[in-house]
């Protein structure tokens, strides 16, 4: 009788290994483009197939659907003269939030078609970034450009309702000139209670805590840096061990140089992958779900690629210039660029 688990465990392996180094043959890519007027949008929640979330430049946001029409679309204005250029965005399972660039940074709740100001920062240097909810979606955190000497990074531990910024005895010492991207939403990665931010400009570093954002590490990368628009622009991990970035350089989006990167050990050292070939600088890189890290999509400016093998090579699929992507499964994504929408659907 012993024999027969055994047997079953051998068989289960061989299949496990089966489905680990499948590759899926993509044979058709299409994308449905819807225009929006007058906003440059670079965050984005999938909802579903049929709807997304955004948020854009003139202080907009609401959902589009794959027919092209707004829903319970918002202007919002603070104090009826600041329009809010909207860049972050995140969702708590139940409501949206949205957080401005530049001076006074403005977090907003969205519920019930309803925006409430849940956080305001003022101050000459304050810049914020991105914005994530952890799994619980009672934990969320926002992070922006040093006001000091170390990351901005706000903190809330129920549900978004109120927020407090970390002082910087509690975060790492920045170097003069590193900061952050606000390209496309994705410079922070949650999983679990694990959260990774990506830098960039003096330095291209990983941030990495695994308690919500109470305690911190800081890890270098060999990604492009040294000045102002260089460094890491995304960053996404398939589990909490393999992950990878993606930057450049955005004055010079055609070079492919130093730029991308994967990490088998949860982000503590990175490794160069397609040095010196395309894609060249992007703004945005997703691991496909259920494709056990095996299938990426990277976008940006210069278009869209796509790997099969983790990020080691690459093929582009369109050269339609988009900020982010966000998937809704393995076979369909929204995007989100320069005054519009798209649909991405892989066949």
């Amino acid at each position: 009788m012993k024999r027969i688990p055994l047997l079953l465990c051998s068989l289960l392996l061989v299949i496990n290994c089966k489905k680990e180094i499948e590759v899926r043959t993509i044979e058709n890519i299409t994308i449905q483009e819807f225009k929006v007027d007058k906003t440059s949008i670079r965050a984005i929640k999938a909802v579903d197939k049929n709807s997304v979330f955004y948020a854009g430049s003139k202080g907009d946001v609401g959902f589009k659907t794959d027919k092209g029409v707004s829903l319970n679309a918002l202007k919002i204005k603070y104090k009826d003269s600041i329009v809010p250029h909207f860049r972050s965005l995140a969702f708590n399972g139940k409501d949206y939030f949205v957080l401005s660039i530049a001076n006074p940074a403005l977090l907003y709740k969205i519920s019930e078609g309803e925006s409430t100001l849940v956080y305001k920062e003022e101050h000459e240097k304050v810049f914020y970034d991105s914005v994530k909810f952890f799994e619980d979606n009672v934990h969320g955190i926002a992070v922006g450009d040093p006001t000091e000497n170390c990351a901005s990074i706000i903190l809330t531990a129920d549900g978004g309702n109120t927020w407090t910024k970390l002082p910087c005895d509690k975060l790492p010492v920045f170097e003069e000139g590193e900061a952050f991207f606000a390209a496309s939403n994705t410079n922070i990665k949650t999983i679990g209670s694990t959260v990774w931010i990506a830098s960039g400009g003096t330095k291209a570093r990983i941030l990495k805590s695994n308690d919500y954002g109470q305690t911190w590490q800081i890890f270098n990368t060999p990604i492009i840096q040294g000045n102002g628009p260089q460094g890491i622009y995304s960053i996404d991990f398939a589990d909490k061990t393999n992950g990878i970035i993606i930057g450049g350089d955005y004055s010079k989006p055609e070079e492919n140089k130093a730029n991308k990167a994967i990490t088998k050990d949860g982000g503590k050292t990175w490794t160069l992958v397609a040095d010196g070939q395309n894609p060249n600088y992007k703004s945005c890189i997703q691991y496909v779900p259920n494709t056990n890290g095996k299938e990426v999509f990277a976008v940006g400016k210069t278009g869209i690629d796509f790997s099969n093998d983790g990020g080691i090579t690459w093929k582009q699929v369109s050269k339609e210039g988009y900020y982010a992507i966000d998937f809704v499964d393995k076979n369909t994504a929204w995007l989100s660029g320069n005054e519009k929408i798209g649909k991405l659907v892989l066949n």
